[in-house]
């Protein structure tokens, strides 16, 4: 016959103490009651006595267990109330993201819309203006500086159109595709634009540094008349460029001349129109200076 799994208490001396003290504990509690039982029932007073003297002798415990059992209802409590102020923060938070998104994506819409307003509203005054179209990408992170404009040849644009925004110019049409064509911006260096001063009127020469800036000297050598927050202009000389057109702001002083940033930067102007030459004769030369690009 197989062996028993476990031992029986009978072989554990530890089970024997524990089921002799176990059967003690029974006897006495009987005993107890049957006490209390008899001394309730001859003597009410002497059992009044004792529930008093068990009550007083019980009451600290009882006291104790209940600021127990109250601190740790508090903990839970408090601890469900911190969870539950983490999340509502938690959402608040993301509710504020979700609300910032929208803000930003509302304002870059109303700008968005303002630059088409002043677009179309140049090309209303503009007698030259071939077209309007969206600049729809720009190399401004290397040495040569172009403009996708979202008007091609379907559109009448030709090379050697000058492109400008209502801030100012942004360059000039050095290839046109049938809905697209490319700008050649005023920061490239192969871009050499006549200018003049706003203030005073003295005629310099704009030439692009590559890096996104614009190098400005004067005709004259040996003076140098720039100050700055000059803005400097087209001229209209050579041509290509209509007269008065915002090209840049000084920046800095050179040693004969200054250098200065375009007002009309492609990253943050999104659209532009096209225009005629201011003299034709000019727009063949411009071409021509295009194709050795």
């Amino acid at each position: 016959m197989a062996a028993s799994a476990g031992p029986r208490p009978g072989w554990s001396r530890r089970a024997q103490y524990s089921l002799f003290f176990s059967f003690l504990a029974v006897v006495a509690g009987m005993i107890v009651g049957l006490v209390l039982l008899i001394l309730s029932l001859v003597a009410p007073q002497s059992y009044a006595a004792v529930r008093g003297a068990a009550l007083d002798v019980t009451a600290p415990i009882g006291g104790a267990l209940n600021e127990v059992t109250t601190t740790v209802t508090g903990l839970v409590g408090g601890a469900g109330d911190y969870w539950n102020a983490a999340n509502q923060n938690a959402r608040l938070k993301r509710d504020r993201a979700a609300l910032m998104r929208r803000m930003v994506e509302a304002r870059a819409i109303l700008e968005e819309n303002q630059q088409l307003k002043a677009a179309l509203q140049l090309r209303e005054r503009s007698q030259d203006a071939i077209a309007a179209g969206r600049i729809v990408g720009s190399s401004l992170d290397s040495p040569r500086r172009f403009a996708i404009i979202s008007v091609g040849t379907n559109e009448g644009i030709e090379i050697g159109m000058p492109v400008r925004a209502a801030e100012g110019l942004i360059g000039r049409i050095i290839d046109a595709g049938a809905v697209a064509s490319r700008v050649l911006l005023v920061s490239d260096r192969a871009n050499v634009v006549p200018a003049r001063i706003l203030k005073g009127g003295q005629p310099v020469i704009a030439t692009g540094r590559g890096d996104g800036t614009v190098d400005v000297r004067p005709l004259e050598v040996g003076k140098n008349p720039f100050r700055p927050g000059d803005i400097i202009v087209t001229s209209g000389a050579g041509g290509l460029y209509p007269p008065l057109i915002p090209i840049a702001k000084v920046i800095r002083l050179d040693d004969d001349g200054a250098i200065a940033i375009p007002i009309a930067d492609p990253a943050r102007v999104s659209f532009a129109i096209v225009q005629r030459p201011y003299e034709p004769m000019a727009q063949a030369a411009s071409a021509a200076g295009s194709e050795d690009l």
